[in-house]
């Protein structure tokens, strides 16, 4: 295992042997394999990672697409992208607002059921509204983890705004009247709920009390 300051000296030189570089579909594999071994001192980092992992999706015909890399121990999804891509450049949706891939995945997580369950037993009230605060709903909310179809949620999410937005004249108060919801946002939504349940390994017919369950579980392994 590296030390300290042999660590420091061999990120140094990573970054000097890689800069400039970063061809995405000929370079990523070597890049990665680098850094795992020779600046975080992982001694067998093809054991460690794993390439181009098929995944389902619903932007093919095929159903299927690839992530880029992950890394099994810390469970973390890689998508490389090369040099000169903007990560943090925004996309406008179809409702005008402007957001990540990242945000448009957590906008979908948020909306679901899933996450509507866990505010329903944990948020506030005020008279009969509820009170929705960072530190009791969303800081403790469990994030699904894994291997998870981020994809599949962000196109899910975006079919919500995408259909939103067929209703210009139209508050959320008409939207989400519990009468007059539009079918097609009602679909959207389900389609939605699916993914993030999905993203969770719940089946499909989970119920709100099973899905409370299940979330508080995770919260504790997370708090220990």
């Amino acid at each position: 295992m590296s030390t300290t300051n042999n660590q420091k000296q061999a990120a140094r030189q990573f970054v000097k042997e890689w800069s400039g570089k970063g061809y995405e579909k000929g370079e990523t594999q070597r890049f990665w394999m680098a850094l795992l071994h020779d600046v975080l001192g992982v001694e067998n980092p093809v054991k460690a990672m794993e390439f181009e992992i098929p995944v389902k999706t619903i932007l093919k015909e095929k159903g299927s697409d690839f992530i880029d890399g992950y890394i099994t121990a810390t469970k973390v999804l890689i998508e490389q992208k090369g040099s000169q891509v903007d990560l943090s450049a925004k996309a406008r949706q179809s409702d005008g607002s402007e957001l990540t891939p990242y945000q448009q995945g957590r906008f979908g997580v948020l909306t679901s059921s899933v996450h509507i369950a866990w505010m329903r037993v944990v948020c506030g009230r005020l008279k009969s509204d509820y009170r929705y605060s960072k530190e009791q709903v969303y800081n403790p909310f469990p994030w699904p983890t894994g291997k998870i179809n981020t994809e599949k949620i962000e196109k899910t999410a975006q079919g919500i705004l995408d259909t939103r937005a067929k209703y210009p004249g139209s508050s959320f108060a008409d939207l989400y009247d519990p009468v007059t919801m539009p079918y097609d946002l009602q679909k959207a939504h389900r389609a939605n709920d699916a993914a993030v349940l999905e993203a969770y390994g719940f089946p499909k017919d989970t119920t709100e009390s099973e899905i409370v369950s299940e979330l508080f579980k995770l919260y504790q392994k997370i708090v220990g």
